[in-house]
């Protein structure tokens, strides 16, 4: 084993070669541990000072450390700093295939001669022979795993070469191990510990909380005048923005930069010098916005990072935690926005076919965790901390304020009868079953899951309809604050199937108050008007006294031209109108969901409406915030308009441009949402009967909303989607437009 290379004490070299006079939180005790011989396992949060845990020992004692990391950008930028702090840049190096030849030579000869302290390589560089033959000839103090979450299945962040270092390292050399994650749930610890064959490690974990991170979720509509909207309002700030695509990272970049914001992407499928630039124009503070893909970030040490937005949802709650992790980490202003929509949820549930089963149930799980989050109404912070196994006080706890659902409380409740009869559901399926089967079985939902095991016979199925109006989405929030309440728990390894706690079982024999919070619904026409910008409040909420009078006035027309109120003008767009007054033809026409063809046919009385009372109540119209977009360079409208007037099939509109029926569905959909006739009759006629036709556009004209999946239910799988989404389009264009 290596020896200290002098009698420094932790302190002492803290000092010598980082500056610092103090450690922060646990680091002395885990670098003492390191000297002292011991494997340690470190939690610790994103900003928490992980990488000090490591690179001062290594400095103390005899020998190279290795450091396996899974980033080349995050390897460079630690090896620069570790050079930063001494007069020899051979104290540190990486080993990767980016080296030339003179390059991976020199890493040689500075090992062989011991004079690197720290070699940071990739798992996929360590298992390579001739680097396992260089090292077996260097004295090794340790090896240190980063972003050991990797290791396990059930981390955010999964690579399979993570599982074989084990076996390597034991053909280098036996010698301590330190590993070291930012997010780890308890069964993520335990597969690491595992598979490292360290499960008599020391371990340090780290408080999860960041008291100065406030968490917010809106619902996921104009997205991109949102985001517009809170840069502006954050200009000068340094932001990041996350999104799933590469494609969708490019285009709100570009929109970023049309509205005159400082803004770049980041993502893998640009070239590493691109990349390299753009990240270190965003730590010079040259840029203030980087939109990127989750690959951003990982181990870059901006301490001012003031907000972190995600467009997208998501994987899991693990990644959603080390990504807002970015904001705040010198303890100033951190706020964490996220847009939600159940529609992205299940895209990513679309990815996961065609892998392996327990890999489907595995990212299932975690996807069913990050809609549990975003969909529920209890404090955030405590839902997440409890993820990660730590309790929280949600009254008095630090940062315990810090979320909208803390900031704008939702109706409480007494749900102690609710929570025992989903107890009391349980345990009589055996405890042996998920979430969905639970709240089937409470609801009276006879699926073939129920009837497999003759549930639907028991005398307890469908008694949650004793309690009148509560649906599968309030049994599912009774069962998740069941949860985090520490009455139900989980068994990861089963993916989900409910367990009673003992506590939960005491609860059964005694049962007691237990207040339930009324969950959010984000649906598509929430414009989260209730919900303000940041924890400081904004102006962008909507009048609510003008929304109240458009509501009545959208009755009004409607009852005037026989119309359903949805024909004239949907939710978001009186939600709106509330918050930009219109007073113009013009004006109107830039409201979300309005074409020059609704304005000019529905307009005028709202127009005359917004007129008077802003007139009346001396309302100061906030300036209008008119987001520039890119062009739409494929031409994609041009090209199944043409077509469309051509009377070309749409099968085929869509195959030229090598899309689906679907794209161009809901393409259709948007182009006569904003107002704009389109006759598709020549396709609609091929494809179903006149008196169907008439059935449909009947129901339409009858039903109070145009949702699909009503208009499902009502048929009776009479007609498929794709049909009903058609005629939805038939009778816009004739009715509404």
């Amino acid at each position: 084993m290596a020896t200290l290379t002098s009698q420094l004490t932790p302190k002492e070299g803290l000092k010598k070669f980082f500056g610092f006079n103090s450690f922060k939180g646990e680091q002395e005790a885990v670098v003492q541990a390191i000297l002292d011989g011991h494997n340690a396992f470190v939690i610790m949060p994103t900003g928490g000072g992980k990488s000090l845990c490591y690179q001062l020992p290594a400095m103390i004692m005899e020998g190279t450390a290795v450091v396996v990391s899974p980033l080349i950008a995050l390897m460079k930028n630690q090896v620069d700093a570790i050079r930063g702090v001494s007069q020899n840049d051979g104290v540190a190096h990486f080993l990767n295939s980016s080296l030339n030849k003179a390059e991976t030579q020199r890493v040689h000869d500075d090992l062989l001669s011991g004079e690197c302290k720290l070699l940071y390589v990739a798992p996929e560089s360590l298992n390579k022979e001739e680097n396992i033959e260089l090292l077996k000839k260097v004295e090794l103090s340790f090896f240190a795993i980063d972003e050991a979450h990797c290791i396990s299945e059930w981390g955010h962040d999964f690579r399979p070469e993570y599982r074989r270092l084990r076996a390597i390292m034991d053909q280098i050399a036996r010698v301590p191990v330190i590993a070291l994650t930012a997010t780890a749930t308890p069964k993520v610890q335990q597969d690491i510990q595992k598979n490292l064959d360290m499960l008599d490690a020391k371990v340090f974990k780290a408080s999860f909380n960041r008291p100065n991170l406030y968490y917010e979720i809106r619902p996921k509509v104009n997205v991109n005048k949102e985001i517009i909207k809170y840069v502006k309002q954050n200009e000068g700030k340094s932001g990041i923005i996350y999104c799933l695509s590469r494609k969708k990272v490019e285009e709100i970049a570009e929109l970023l930069q049309l509205n005159g914001f400082k803004a770049l992407p980041y993502h893998a499928g640009l070239e590493s010098a691109v990349r390299a630039r753009h990240q270190d124009m965003f730590l010079m503070e040259e840029v203030d916005v980087i939109v990127a893909t989750i690959a951003f970030g990982m181990g870059i040490d901006k301490p001012d990072v003031r907000y972190v937005i995600h467009h997208d949802m998501p994987k899991s709650l693990e990644s959603y935690y080390q990504e807002t992790g970015r904001a705040g980490r010198d303890d100033g202003e951190g706020n964490c926005v996220a847009f939600y929509s159940y529609k992205d949820i299940e895209k990513l549930e679309k990815f996961l076919q065609g892998k392996p089963v327990a890999e489907q149930e595995v990212g299932r799980q975690l996807l069913n965790e990050m809609v549990a989050y975003a969909e529920t109404s209890m404090n955030r912070r405590k839902f997440i901390l409890h993820y990660f196994g730590e309790e929280f006080d949600e009254e008095n706890g630090p940062g315990a304020k810090m979320c909208d659902n803390s900031r704008f409380p939702k109706e409480r409740m007494e749900g102690k009868e609710m929570v025992l009869l989903v107890l009391k559901a349980i345990e009589a399926t055996g405890e042996k079953h998920r979430a969905k089967h639970i709240v089937d079985f409470v609801c009276g939902n006879a699926s073939n899951d129920i009837k497999t095991y003759k549930h639907e016979k028991h005398p307890l199925f469908g008694e949650g309809n004793a309690f009148d109006g509560r649906d599968d989405k309030f049994w599912n929030a009774v069962i998740r604050q069941a949860v985090v309440g520490g009455l139900v728990w989980k068994e990861i390894e089963t993916y989900g199937v409910l367990h009673l706690s003992d506590a939960g079982r005491e609860f059964m024999k005694k049962p007691k108050s237990f207040t339930l919070i009324k969950e959010r619904v984000y649906d598509e026409s929430d414009t989260g008007s209730d919900i303000k910008m940041n924890g400081r409040g904004n102006d962008t909420g909507s009048d609510k006294v003008l929304y109240s009078m458009l509501k009545d006035e959208v009755k009004r027309v409607a009852r005037e031209k026989e119309l359903p109120p949805y024909v004239i003008f949907q939710e978001a767009s009186l939600q709106d109108m509330a918050v930009q007054y219109p007073t113009t033809m013009d004006e109107l026409v830039n409201i979300t969901g309005v074409g020059r063809g609704k304005a000019l046919k529905f307009g005028e009385p709202f127009l005359a409406l917004i007129r008077d009372y802003v007139e009346e109540n001396e309302i100061e119209r906030p300036q209008d915030l008119v987001v520039k977009s890119a062009v739409n360079k494929s031409g994609f409208k041009v090209h199944i308009i043409t077509n469309i007037d051509r009377k070309l099939p749409l099968d085929d509109i869509a195959s030229a441009k090598g899309k689906e029926l679907v794209d161009v569905i809901d393409e259709i959909e948007a182009i006569v949402h904003s107002g704009t006739k389109v006759n598709i009759n020549y396709y609609i006629d091929d494809l179903i009967d006149e008196d169907a036709q008439e059935e449909i556009m009947e129901y339409f004209m009858e039903a109070d909303t145009d949702s699909i999946d009503e208009a499902m239910n009502e048929f009776g799988g009479d007609f498929s989607e794709e049909e009903l989404r058609l005629m939805r389009i038939k009778f816009m264009s004739e009715v509404a437009n």
